[in-house]
């Protein structure tokens, strides 16, 4: 089946690129300077359903590429699923760079996305332009019982249900669509098997290896704009702060009556925050 025609079956399958023998499954929209949008780590997610509500305003400006992520999405389940950890999942990040010939770029990267973009920054910080973080990983906190929830989801339509109100603000915003699509989307097959082993117990040792050591985050030459929800129960607002506190050249935007879901409980506010931001000075 030809790339077209899947993805008018399926429009979280986009363009399919080798990157170290992983097939990699990426949406890609607009023109511009290179942008890499790095969704989150919940049960049945794909970068298509973490980004489809901003692709089409953020494509007016930029390049948008928004991969599924080693061991998400619809890209290759590698078998030797022991083994992943931040290394791994930064030579993946780059590989598909490199593939794509995308030398440098801007980054938004939500939850574990953020976490993502803030070790490919510090590790790699002439391949990041601007980065936004939004509702981001990668310091020290406690697992949230929110967090645990999204890690140790058991599928059925009632607990994913449960999941999407506990990522929104207000659950008004959680249709039967989003929920039917994301629990399909968990069932898949192979898909929970793979899941459930990306965050195993002990969560708070998964975490961990989330975060960026303190001083390289202090160190961080890039502009960076840090958005959260002020009612994420999880991730807490505090490790935006924390994130403030410690990157020089660093803004926060804190929303009110928002949860994880800032890119879509506050979809036109972010769209206005993040653009001029990743289109200021070089």
């Amino acid at each position: 089946m030809s790339t077209d025609s899947a993805t008018l079956i399926n429009p979280e399958i986009g363009e399919r690129v080798d990157v170290g023998g992983i097939g990699t499954n990426y949406i890609v929209a607009g023109e511009g300077d290179p942008l890499i949008l790095i969704h989150g780590s919940g049960p049945g997610v794909t970068a298509y359903a973490n980004w489809r509500g901003v692709i089409p305003d953020l494509a007016q400006h930029f390049r948008c590429y928004a991969p599924d992520t080693l061991g998400f999405g619809y890209t290759d389940f590698p078998e030797d699923i022991a083994g992943f950890d931040m290394d791994r999942w930064i030579a993946h990040l780059t590989g598909f760079m490199d593939a794509l010939g995308i030398e440098r770029a801007h980054f938004i990267g939500n939850s574990y996305g953020g976490a993502l973009a803030l070790a490919l920054a510090t590790r790699h910080p002439e391949r990041v332009g601007r980065l936004v973080l939004m509702g981001a990983a990668g310091v020290h906190f406690e697992v949230t019982e929110g967090l645990r929830k999204v890690w140790g989801y058991e599928p059925s339509v009632e607990a994913m249900r449960d999941l999407m109100t506990t990522f929104a603000f207000d659950p008004a915003l959680v249709k039967d669509e989003i929920v039917r699509s994301r629990f399909e989307a968990s069932v898949r097959p192979g898909a929970q098997e793979a899941f459930s082993s990306l965050f195993p117990e002990p969560r708070q040792r998964r975490l961990e290896a989330l975060a960026t050591d303190e001083a390289k985050l202090a160190a961080l030459p890039h502009e960076v704009l840090i958005v959260h929800g002020r009612e994420d129960v999880i991730v807490p607002h505090a490790v935006s702060e924390r994130f403030h506190q410690l990157i020089p050249n660093s803004e926060l935007h804190l929303f009110g009556q928002c949860g994880h879901w800032t890119q879509i409980e506050k979809r036109e506010r972010f769209v206005a925050l993040v653009t001029p931001f990743l289109k200021g000075p070089q």
